[in-house]
């Protein structure tokens, strides 16, 4: 399941210094396409429009920029009512089915601190600033909407002109750091849900679990272990999915 955005979108939008009025009609427009390109692929579970504030740098201060978030948001809740939607992934939460935090911190412990559910949102909120950022804006809901770690972990395998938010120089080490950071966020009662950065590498990001297709797939030692029985999911029969439709 994945959080939907169209990447050569962002990153055209991430590239735009100011928001003006041709940037504002070519993202409406290609946003609106892209929604309906994939309305009916049955892995897209939300929609996410703007991601870390790329092509809005400035949404605590300008009221135009919030209310180009907020326009984006309604727009694809117009099209698609039926899933949730983040108007921007990360931080600054303007208008928000979930209040999604991007945290690349490599040390379990402090998102074990950070996390805490022991009256947490009111310092989370206010003084923790994953990437320097304030998490909500004014007028966001603070405790009427489920709170996710949408982006953490970010470990790269060692090698030449790759990156990653952490470095393991070995599978095995990877997979020690992949394990101790999952053990502590799965078990965080403040979390509704979370995002593991990420599934399979891309570009010159190397920190997924898996190599892209193409090439040789692998998963890390922790994932080819046989899961318990409780994270083992059943069916009784072949799954189907009727197409949507939207005009």
């Amino acid at each position: 399941m994945v959080f939907a955005y169209d990447r050569d979108l962002a990153d055209r939008v991430a590239g735009t210094s100011a928001l003006h009025q041709q940037s504002v009609e070519r993202v409406s427009t290609e946003w609106t396409a892209a929604i309906k390109r994939d309305y009916s692929h049955p892995c897209i579970i939300a929609w996410v429009p703007i991601n870390e504030s790329w092509g809005v740098p400035n949404l605590p201060s300008q009221p135009r920029e919030r209310h180009y978030v907020q326009a984006l948001y309604h727009l694809t809740k117009t099209l698609d009512p039926t899933r949730p939607v983040i108007g921007n992934d990360g931080w600054e939460s303007v208008a928000t089915d979930i209040i999604g935090i991007h945290d690349y911190d490599d040390q379990p412990e402090r998102i074990a601190k950070r996390y805490r559910a022991d009256d947490v949102l009111p310092r989370l909120f206010k003084r923790e600033r994953p990437g320097g950022r304030l998490l909500l804006l004014d007028g966001t809901p603070a405790g009427e909407v489920p709170l996710m770690l949408t982006e953490f972990g970010g470990i790269a395998l060692a090698a030449a002109n790759t990156w990653g938010y952490a470095v393991s120089d070995t599978l095995e080490g990877f997979a020690r750091q992949y394990e101790r950071m999952l053990n502590v966020v799965r078990h965080l009662g403040l979390l509704s849900g979370f995002c593991y950065t990420q599934f399979a590498d891309t570009y010159q990001e190397q920190m997924g679990c898996c190599v892209p297709i193409g090439r040789r797939r692998f998963l890390s030692v922790g994932l080819r272990r046989r899961p318990p029985d409780r994270w083992r999911h059943r069916t009784t029969g072949p799954s189907s999915c009727n197409r949507r439709e939207v005009s």
